[in-house]
């Protein structure tokens, strides 16, 4: 029970949704667009982020009930809400968050000033979290079997993960000619702390012979297992530590080790017609410190009367034999997870010609400038149980010679009305950018599925001449 306590505060001591970053994607006046295609058509003579404020972003969603739904002001019972809640999900639904901190970043061309190669590099922190809605399990906590006579409760409801993790990155692209631009990034992650339960089976089943009301045939199959990495030794009685400030020493210092890469292509079929694609996260992380595996494996089966469990008439006999039949075991081996891999790829036409004396295309190096460009986007990421696909179509404006607009239209499996804007800005040197998704339920965020924003502040440098 300590455990399960203390991984729900990991998931939200950190305060900070599918980790679709569809305005983000292919909007190259912001340096960080190369995190999600390391192919992007970026240029720049130099850049850096500054220090924690170069890339905020956080995403959460929900695909089966919102806050509205169980703290609504509506004179409608809390327990009627949860049961609505659970009879309106399924086993598919979904709860999501991630978050991204980025620490430091930066990037330089290489190779002269005629060079069209490029080296980027930084360090962020993430959290991942995922859940499938327990669906059996909820209603058998809520309302217990009484009522549910000869219905099997699946345990493979039981689906979660959850990471704190930090990334050491650093990519290269280059444009090897006017139609192409290649690039890829390599990572290594640092683990924090991981729990994982995402291979659970088995069932629990009570029946009911003919003509016997008082006879029960109770049967609980299990095959449930939790793997944790960095968690351990905040479940001891001495532990006397902060939390918090362990796990982040962890994530950056002393955390189990994995190997990732990306890699991404941009392609101009036609000088205003691009094709952009891109593989983010193929990587696994070997969970080596301070690791524990806790199993409930066996079969229990209990024919008869219903067992009185009140403190008078305590059925010891039926503990130890559930005890027997299904035990609690402990393991200590080592375990490998896979970073949720990400697909996106894009098709774009830009329209409307602007001539201008100023040279500098951060947003693309091809010889004219467009002020419009319209498409779509495609995302993909997989999952435990099937993958999360998305679907955008974007438009993009360049309002002023500095100041540019991106707004999105997508159908995930959370909404399918997800509008997102985007601005991003440079005066000066600096580079300036807001991200929001899912903008109209920010009238009432109560009842938004999900909600991502991202912001950031950049120093972008050119050439004097540009």
């Amino acid at each position: 029970m300590r455990k399960g306590y203390l991984i729900l505060l990991v998931i939200f001591q950190l305060s900070c949704f599918a980790q679709n970053k569809q305005v983000l994607y292919n909007f190259t006046s912001i340096p960080q667009s190369l995190l999600v295609n390391p192919g992007a058509d970026v240029s720049y003579k130099f850049y850096f982020g500054i220090p924690i404020l170069s890339g905020v972003s956080a995403n959460l969603g929900s695909s089966s009930f919102s806050a509205y739904d169980l703290f609504a002001n509506n004179g409608v019972d809390f327990n009627d809400k949860v049961r609505n809640i659970i009879s309106n999900s399924s086993n598919k639904d979904k709860t999501q968050v991630n978050q991204q901190l980025e620490i430091f970043s930066g990037g330089f061309r290489i190779g002269g000033k005629e060079s069209q190669s490029y080296i980027s590099f930084g360090v962020y922190q993430e959290f991942d979290f995922l859940m499938y809605f327990p669906k059996d399990l909820a209603i058998l906590a809520v309302d217990g079997n009484q009522n549910y006579i000869g219905k099997t409760f699946n345990l493979a409801d039981l689906n979660l993960r959850a990471e704190v993790l930090s990334v050491f990155h650093v990519g290269f692209h280059k444009k090897l000619s006017e139609k192409l631009v290649l690039g890829g990034r390599a990572k290594i992650y640092s683990s924090g702390a991981n729990a994982t339960s995402t291979h659970n089976s088995g069932f629990i089943y009570t029946g009911q012979s003919v003509g016997t009301p008082n006879l029960y045939n109770q049967i609980i199959s299990s095959n449930l297992e939790l793997k944790t990495s960095g968690l351990n030794k905040f479940t001891k009685d001495e532990y006397e530590g902060s939390v918090p400030s362990d796990i982040a020493r962890n994530t950056f210092f002393n955390g189990s080790l994995g190997l990732g890469l990306d890699a991404g292509i941009t392609y101009y079929i036609k000088e205003n017609l691009q094709f952009t694609a891109s593989i983010v996260d193929i990587g696994f992380i070997k969970q080596s410190k301070d690791v524990e595996t806790l199993t409930y494996k066996g079969t229990y089966s209990y024919k008869g009367a219903n067992p009185n469990f009140d403190p008078v008439n305590k059925p010891e006999d039926v503990f130890d034999q559930f005890d027997k039949a299904i035990p609690r075991d402990t393991l200590y081996n080592k375990y490998t997870t896979w970073r949720p891999t990400k697909l996106y790829s894009s098709i774009q036409y830009s329209f409307g010609e602007s001539r201008s004396d100023d040279q500098c295309n951060c947003k693309g190096s091809i010889n004219r400038r467009y002020l419009n460009a319209i498409g779509g986007q495609m995302f993909a990421m997989t999952m435990p149980s099937e993958p999360y696909v998305a679907i955008t179509a974007f438009y993009k404006r360049s309002i002023f010679e500095k100041l540019d607009l991106k707004a999105t239209y997508t159908i995930d499996p959370y909404s399918n009305k997800n509008i997102g804007l985007g601005l991003s800005g440079t005066l000066g040197k600096l580079n300036m950018y807001l991200l929001v998704d899912n903008v109209l339920e920010y009238k009432d965020v109560s009842k938004a599925n999900s909600l991502a924003f991202q912001f950031g502040f950049n120093f972008v440098f050119q050439d004097s001449e540009d």
